[in-house]
């Protein structure tokens, strides 16, 4: 795939279809892991959300096995309710 001299490309058409990008779709670009990312603008909220779920899950991933161990659910139930 070449660029034009006016810094154009086509983007094929299964990846079009693929990811909803028709005549006339807004696209934002950015840059991931030192790639270059094209989105349709309609999916930047659910890109948002995605990037909050993932920043989450790597907080647990590193609170992992710092809890006491030794509570158990009813324990902890007990503890919310008497709050």
């Amino acid at each position: 795939m070449r660029v034009t001299s006016k810094g154009q490309v086509t983007i094929p058409r299964d990846l079009r279809e693929t990811f909803g990008i028709g005549a006339n779709t807004e696209v934002i670009f950015g840059i991931e892991g030192g790639k270059i990312t094209i989105v349709p603008k309609d999916d930047i909220e659910r890109l948002a959300e995605r990037d909050r779920l993932d920043r989450f899950i790597a907080i647990l991933d590193r609170l992992e096995g710092s809890g006491e161990q030794a509570t158990n659910v009813d324990e902890l139930l007990a503890v919310a309710r008497n709050r």
